[in-house]
């Protein structure tokens, strides 16, 4: 990669005040709390009747995605700066994204298996996005200070991390999900109005992020589609390879397909422009490009294979 581009990328930078970081957070709270508004405390008993495929989705998302990530940013060390390989490994470390389970609906999949693992992703989350972040990214992080001298020694704050996803999504989620056993008429009533405010605060999110640096955008754009284009082509085949190894269904091999595939990058560009969590690292540009392309090719790559899947009765 050309220093000079690799430069241009993380030079990104966006100047959230307290204010600005209040307001993203209290937003994306009510969006967790529409997805949750979707999960019936039921199917976390109703998936136990059937878990093979819950399992499955589990591995795809919470372990096998992070991992192969850090295998795939390491064999792109010439392709991406450091700060990118790290924003590819924010992203796997998020849960499932809130379009999945419509993704799903288009593609015949099956819809329940989707919403199963959309809840439990996302009630993980508080967990596992720190963990994997932490470990993956660490790791990440002492690799790539030993292949460049110019970047220096940073550390990822576990706990840091932690408190902030339970803030933005356990107690969010909690109150979704009660709300949904205890009202489920207003549930109804409240949940796709939140689910179109999730779709527009993640665009403001976005034009927020490059407003003041739209010069520096347009002029990676190229190369940053390309680097989300494999990523995201790496989660799909996760998702299609296990559920085909492991002989299932074919409506469930197309759920594990998108909800591996489908990330919920949008915490991703919270824990980045909404908290203070990496204020101590240099210019982070890189992982901003890539975490907000994410949410915007995910879900030209999740229509993409819903169409393909609806022309095709075998897979």
């Amino acid at each position: 990669m050309k220093p000079e581009l690799a430069s241009l990328i993380d030079g990104i930078s966006v100047n959230m005040n307290q204010t600005g970081m209040n307001t993203i957070n209290i937003v994306l709270a009510f969006v967790m709390f529409g997805v949750a508004l979707g999960i019936r405390p039921a199917i976390f008993l109703d998936v136990l009747k059937k878990p093979k495929s819950v399992i499955l989705g589990i591995c795809c998302q919470m372990i096998l995605l992070p991992a192969l990530t850090f295998i795939l940013a390491v064999l792109m060390k010439d392709w991406i700066s450091p700060m990118m390989g790290l924003g590819m490994i924010l992203v796997a470390s998020c849960p499932g994204g809130n379009i999945s389970n419509f993704i799903s609906s288009l593609s015949k999949a099956n819809t329940e298996l989707s919403v199963s693992l959309t809840a439990f992703s996302t009630a993980a989350a508080m967990f596992t996005t720190p963990a994997n972040f932490a470990f993956w990214g660490g790791l990440y992080l002492r690799y790539a200070t030993k292949i460049s001298t110019e970047l220096p020694e940073l550390h990822i704050e576990f706990w840091e991390v932690f408190k902030t996803v339970v803030i933005l999504l356990g107690i969010p989620l909690a109150l979704g999900i009660l709300c949904s056993h205890y009202l489920p008429q207003i549930a109804d009533k409240l949940k796709k109005p939140l689910q179109y405010i999730s779709i527009v605060f993640f665009i403001v999110m976005v034009v927020l992020a490059f407003s003041q640096n739209i010069d520096a955008f347009m002029k990676c754009i190229k190369y940053i589609f390309l680097v989300v284009l494999i990523h995201n082509l790496l989660a799909l085949t996760i998702g299609f390879s296990v559920g085909t190894l492991f002989k299932t269904p074919v409506k469930d091999r197309r759920t594990l397909t998108i909800e591996t595939g489908i990330q919920n990058s949008g915490l991703g560009l919270v824990l980045l422009l909404g908290t203070g969590i990496f204020t101590g690292f240099p210019p982070h540009g890189g992982m901003l490009v890539i975490t907000a392309w994410w949410g915007i090719w995910h879900i030209i790559s999740g229509l993409a294979v819903a169409f393909f899947f609806n022309r095709s009765k075998k897979v």
